[in-house]
């Protein structure tokens, strides 16, 4: 049972801070004022169904793609850990200043138009993908393997996708409300605590991948 909670929680808290959908919640505000109220909500439904799939494929094939070009798993989780380590370090001593790359991008036209810019990349970015792809390197291989307990931890680790797709949802869709209440000062803060999980998660997967690196030289 705990491995199963222990997935859950590694997929949540891995991707929440760099999908960050509190914070893209007033650029999708933004980018979506000329639509009612009623067009936002479907377009929040989208963007995280979007979300959900490109992280998905991102945590169940990426690995293997690697794999195909003969890069072990300890050097993915390596090379992962410390792409999510670099990139907490950054959010960690960003400025205030909002990012302008992000909020420069290109509105929508329509429902239609939520995959560019809303989906990828404002909300799923090269950032987001490379840590699905390191937390994918995270299966319960070893010496007590069976399928039941991939099944078992692989469902966790889908469930704690899920449940990014729907802060995403919740997020957009209460975005002038996330704006009112939090404030710039409130979002800067919950970023920065959630900035400082990211770096230990990161540092946890460069670990992991080491010790399987010591243990193949042995």
């Amino acid at each position: 049972m705990s491995d199963i909670v222990n997935a859950f929680l590694l997929v949540y808290a891995g991707l929440f801070p760099i999908v960050n959908p509190i914070g893209g919640a007033p650029i999708f505000l933004g980018l979506t004022r000329h639509n009612t109220e009623a067009e936002r909500n479907v377009i929040a439904g989208r963007v995280a169904v979007n979300g959900f799939l490109l992280l998905l494929g991102s945590m169940i094939i990426g690995s293997h793609l690697l794999e195909f070009f003969g890069i072990t798993l300890p050097i993915v989780r390596i090379a992962g850990g410390l792409v999510v380590t670099a990139f907490a370090w950054q959010m960690l001593h960003s400025g205030d200043e909002v990012d302008h790359t992000r909020a420069a991008l290109p509105r929508p036209q329509g429902l239609s138009d939520t995959f560019y810019p809303l989906t990828m990349p404002l909300t799923v970015g090269p950032g987001s993908m490379s840590v699905a792809i390191a937390l994918g390197t995270q299966r319960p291989w070893g010496p007590h393997f069976d399928l039941t307990r991939l099944a078992l931890v692989g469902g966790a680790a889908v469930l704690g996708l899920a449940a990014i797709a729907v802060t995403i949802y919740v997020s957009y869709r209460s975005a002038e409300r996330i704006v009112s209440v939090l404030g710039p000062s409130g979002t800067n803060v919950l970023m920065r605590l959630s900035a400082f999980i990211l770096l230990c998660i990161g540092i946890e997967i460069v670990w992991t991948g080491y010790a399987a690196l010591a243990g193949l030289a042995s």
